[in-house]
């Protein structure tokens, strides 16, 4: 049985992904690669839960605190620079082992992501324009460029709307034409996937004893240094679980303990979001919900030798 090349670790926040990954990687020298969009991002370390050099003990990780919280990272500009990695990875023969909790960009790799090509610095102006004066302008643009493709997108989200609008401009199509391009990044049969599934009650604790942690370790700090720089508030970075309510507390509207608790809300939710995620998109993936690392550990370590890769 040879090792597949590429293992997807996923699931939601607060559940053990990094350090599993980590014991992996050390177990078959593999390097580490970073599948969530927060932590894509620099000033976020605690608040995103970026591993620190102990954490990563020795591995090599990539695409953590790359990218500057004023950028906007979509799926297939992480795809890009995730496989401009993880391909030469593959011809030295080390295995990349990809984990986060960014179920789109799991899904850009082994289904697909439509080509995007690089929007013009005319284009970006024009629609960041757009976006300034509201979300109404900016829906309507949109569903006057491409309507099926606006229509799928939830009321609010103008991150994908902004998306939409730019790769309509540039290329004259529709998404419906650019989604029909799809094809996997990653080749059927050279990756094992594992969906990471704690119990609910014992994650939503964690996640709380989690915040007060950054908390103590600075987490306001962050927000701080974000709301110094002044910067538009619909960037995904600043979208980033934890950071609104921090926001809003430095804004005078919350006092920092009902911020803390939003915050705290806010984190429980997203992971149910990434539970619904993980089981309806990733139902074939081998599940890992021992209720200690070490289980979960030996689980991956016995489905992996099972693994027949060509």
């Amino acid at each position: 049985m040879a090792m597949p090349p590429f293992i997807l670790i996923g699931g939601p926040t607060a559940s053990g992904k990094t350090a599993l990954a980590v014991a992996l990687a050390r177990h078959i020298g593999g390097e580490v690669i970073n599948t969530d969009s927060m932590q894509l991002y620099r000033g976020l370390d605690i608040l995103s839960a970026q591993p620190d050099e102990a954490e990563r003990a020795g591995v090599p990780h990539h695409l953590f605190a790359v990218a500057d919280p004023s950028e906007r990272w979509s799926a297939g500009r992480w795809a890009r620079a995730a496989l401009a990695i993880a391909e030469p990875l593959q011809k030295r023969g080390v295995p990349a082992v990809f984990v986060g909790g960014t179920g789109l960009y799991f899904k850009a790799l082994i289904d697909g992501i439509a080509p995007a090509p690089d929007i013009p610095a005319g284009v970006r102006a024009d629609v960041g324009a757009l976006e300034q004066s509201g979300y109404a302008p900016l829906r309507a643009e949109a569903e006057r460029l491409d309507a099926e493709g606006a229509g799928r997108i939830k009321p609010g989200d103008r991150q994908r709307l902004v998306r939409l609008i730019e790769l309509v401009r540039t290329t004259g199509k529709p998404l419906s034409v650019l989604h029909a391009d799809t094809r996997p990044l990653i080749a059927p049969g050279s990756w094992a996937g594992f969906a990471l599934r704690p119990d609910r009650e014992a994650l939503y604790a964690r996640i709380e004893r989690r915040f007060d942690a950054m908390m103590a370790a600075g987490a306001l700090e962050e927000a701080r240094a974000l709301h110094a720089r002044g910067l538009d508030r619909q960037l995904p970075a600043l979208k980033a679980v934890g950071v609104r309510p921090l926001l809003a507390h430095l804004d005078g509207e919350l006092h920092l303990e009902e911020a803390v608790e939003r915050a705290k809300t806010d984190s429980r939710r997203y992971a149910k979001r990434q539970f619904t995620w993980f089981t309806n998109q990733h139902a074939d993936w081998t599940r890992l919900d021992a209720p200690t690392h070490e289980e979960n550990f030996a689980r991956l370590r016995i489905a992996l030798e099972e693994t027949d890769t060509p």
